[in-house]
């Protein structure tokens, strides 16, 4: 089986933050009683905060984990800690400017974060099967090794 293209993989990450923003901003605003653009704008900055966050802890985590277990190979319960550590620390910068730019309490932010996760839990599954029967894998040409 091939794996997928640069430009598919820019395609599949650009479509799932847009329709996923588009659906969860309206309904996080109707939600919380909030404007949408307030909605809009937090929604936009998460995503933009993740995407550095990965790639800034992703880095770290590998060079903590060649460090500490001479390696970077990660098991079960590495990937386990990996993203316990991955979402914690997400949190930790997302909720107290949310909660300041949306004039909520941290306790109400926190559940808005949940119900976020949530819904974006689900949202992945869903855009994935959808997307791969749309686009799906080529085809390897007959001779190939797998």
């Amino acid at each position: 089986m091939t794996m997928r293209s640069f430009p598919d993989r820019v395609r599949h990450a650009l479509m799932f933050e847009i329709i996923g923003l588009a659906i969860i901003t309206p309904a996080a605003a109707w939600l919380y009683d909030k404007p949408m653009l307030d909605m809009g704008v937090v929604g936009v900055g998460a995503a933009t905060l993740a995407t550095v966050w990965t790639f800034v802890f992703n880095l770290g985590f590998d060079h903590a984990m060649r460090r500490w277990v001479g390696h970077v190979h990660k098991a079960v319960h590495h990937r386990l800690l990996h993203t316990v550590l991955f979402e914690f620390g997400l949190l930790v910068m997302l909720l107290p400017p949310m909660a300041w730019y949306l004039g909520m309490t941290l306790w109400q932010t926190l559940l808005l974060d949940l119900f976020i996760v949530a819904f974006y839990l689900v949202y992945n599954f869903v855009f994935n099967v959808i997307y791969d029967r749309v686009f799906p894998l080529p085809e390897m040409p007959r001779g190939q090794p797998a």
